[in-house]
């Protein structure tokens, strides 16, 4: 059974940091890249940071600087320490992880809430 247990969401003032975590278990085939992704309400989903299994990391251009993307293979975890927050920082963030199979599995979404 496949699960993607994410953990570190919360509630925080702007200007305060978050770490966010996503242990992923029962995946058979070999896992490619680990991400983030968030969405805000009325928005659509969109990359955060992606970490390639050689360790490759790319950002999107609203948290690059604020935010730093790691994983741990041997435990097939994906963090993302989050600084600086801003109320625009506010969405559920979603893990994902790819295959080189091509087969995509996503966690169940922690919220994020950034106060002014």
């Amino acid at each position: 059974q496949v699960q993607l247990v994410e953990s570190g969401g919360g509630l925080v003032q702007a200007g305060g940091s978050l770490r966010l975590s996503c242990a992923a278990s029962g995946i058979i085939f070999s896992i490619n890249a680990m991400g983030w992704y968030r969405q805000a309400p009325g928005k659509q989903r969109e990359l955060v940071a992606r970490v390639t299994y050689g360790g490759s990391t790319i950002y999107a251009d609203s948290v690059k600087g604020r935010f730093t993307a790691s994983r741990d293979n041997a435990r097939n975890t994906v963090y993302l320490q989050m600084g600086s927050l801003k109320p625009g920082d506010t969405a559920v963030y979603y893990c994902k992880v790819e295959t080189y199979r091509g087969v995509n599995y996503w966690g169940q979404g922690t919220q994020v809430t950034v106060s002014p």
